[in-house]
């Protein structure tokens, strides 16, 4: 299968700058499946799709200010003189860098992406405000590096205050106060994403409790969003694409509410994923586990019964995920309709429910 059939075209304008000012006033596609057509709705008719025994499974990931700045620390060599006759440290150079996830038990090691990454050897070091020092002391077969935090302080506090918010690259703007509280979800407890899971962004505390009220049981898991799920497809055959794995937990608590329900309503992607994964190792229990599934057409699900998405980038797993559930080509017709009646995409934009 060609990568290059999840391509769309998308004008620029559509692209969603900033958060909506109500969280749930966002437009809602709701595609059918079995009859292969859509309608227009809103958001807030979202709890009228769901009935007794069904279950709603959220991601409740947190977002944390991955995104952090520094210098480059490197040694210069001034001319020898009387003056000067020593080499002498200097902080040069901006470093952007982007964590992923924390990959020793102590936590100071972690993935990153590191801007500029090829300027950037094995054994550098990068100094970040508040005197927080970090070297570089491995590299990724996906670009990453791998970097280490010499620190005894709590570095989640130490991100909280120095760190940015990571937005998306197409967000084309930095990031502002506001949306530590908005690129969030209202049931965010898990701290570890680098990403929102979008989908959960329109929920509000009166939505989810109208879906209780329309019978529906409300289940967490945990996916910690990282590159596995925003990073590009790189290979032309679909078959042939790699996911870098993510960390996730499901509870027994939450385990026994999607199993006894009749129907899961999975909300993102990445909730997707996570109940795809643990299904593939027998039924849904109390599971810590990585994984990296690439779910693509084809995929025959075990758990999911219905999907709450965002719009997703062009020729990407996300996408891939999509047309797998919903059927290649009703996924990229409902999107052409997408693109004509204006919809706002991506992060910050309007959602689309498969049943």
């Amino acid at each position: 299968m060609e990568l290059d059939q999840f391509d769309y075209a998308l004008p620029e304008e559509l692209i969603a700058q900033e958060p909506p000012a109500d969280r749930a006033g966002g437009r809602m596609m709701v595609v059918y499946r079995a009859e292969g057509r859509w309608e227009d709705r809103t958001f807030r008719d979202f709890p009228s799709f769901l009935r007794a025994g069904d279950c709603l499974v959220l991601n409740d990931s947190r977002v944390f200010p991955a995104r952090l700045f520094g210098h480059r620390a490197g040694i210069h060599a001034l001319p020898i003189g009387k003056n000067n006759p020593k080499r002498n440290e200097y902080l040069s150079g901006e470093v952007e860098v982007f964590l992923l996830r924390p990959v020793s038990g102590d936590g100071r090691d972690w993935d990153a992406l590191v801007r500029p990454g090829r300027k950037m050897p094995v054994g550098e070091r990068i100094h970040f405000a508040a005197g927080l020092e970090a070297e570089i002391t491995g590299r990724g077969e996906f670009g990453e590096r791998t970097i280490r935090f010499h620190t005894e302080a709590d570095l989640f506090g130490e991100f909280e205050k120095i760190g940015h918010v990571p937005l998306p690259p197409y967000i084309k703007r930095g990031d502002e106060a506001r949306d530590r509280e908005r690129y969030q979800t209202v049931f965010a407890r898990e701290k570890g994403s680098v990403a929102a899971p979008t989908a959960g962004l329109h929920f509000t505390p009166e939505i989810l409790e109208q879906c209780r009220a329309a019978g529906a049981e409300v289940a967490y898991v945990t996916l910690h969003v990282g590159l596995g799920t925003f990073q590009p497809l790189h290979a032309e055959q679909v078959e042939q694409g790699k996911l870098h794995s993510e960390r996730y937990c499901i509870t027994e608590e939450n385990a026994a509410r999607m199993r006894a329900a009749r129907r899961l309503v999975v909300v993102g992607t990445t909730s997707v994923r996570t109940v795809e994964s643990a299904l593939r190792s027998g039924e849904l229990r109390d599971s810590n586990g990585e994984t990296d599934i690439f779910i693509y057409p084809g995929f025959a699900f075990r758990g999911t019964g219905a999907m709450l998405t965002n719009f997703h980038l062009p020729k990407t797993s996300l996408l891939l995920l999509v047309g797998a559930f919903a059927g290649c080509e009703l996924a990229l017709a409902a999107y052409r309709h997408a693109v004509e009646a204006r919809y706002r995409f991506y992060s910050y934009g309007d959602c689309m429910l498969i049943v």
